[in-house]
């Protein structure tokens, strides 16, 4: 009989719920633009049309990825005049974020990319 993971000592398993959150995120996280977008989000805040240029997305599309990231809860925006200036302010976003591109980047033997500012902490 296998055993959960409650019975070899360890936590109980996330629900149905919970897990459905969380590939949702991460299905989101899946597309390159859009985690290039959060990688960079997570560095600093930016307007669409920064954003557009860092990626090397056309403005419409950017701004579409934006809509979804915000929606998910994975960014947030704010109003600066006539100009929309998006950030990623959530810790545990950036940790995950963090420890995926540095590791990937590591055993593939590129250098390590910058590292994201410690937000929120």
């Amino acid at each position: 009989m296998v055993k959960s993971v409650e019975d070899q000592g360890g936590t109980a398993d996330p629900s149905a719920e919970v897990l459905t959150e969380a590939a949702a995120m991460f299905g989101l996280l899946a597309s390159p633009p859009r985690l290039h977008i959060v990688w960079a989000l997570a560095q600093g805040e930016s307007d669409v049309s920064g954003l557009a240029e860092r990626v090397g997305g056309a403005l419409p599309a950017v701004s579409q990825h934006l809509s979804k990231l915000k929606l998910a809860g994975l960014v947030r925006s704010r109003r600066e005049g006539r100009r929309v200036v998006y950030l990623v302010d959530d810790p545990d976003v950036v940790a995950v974020v963090r420890l995926l591109v540095v590791q990937l980047a590591a055993r593939s033997g590129q250098p390590a990319p910058v590292r994201l500012r410690d937000v929120g902490a």
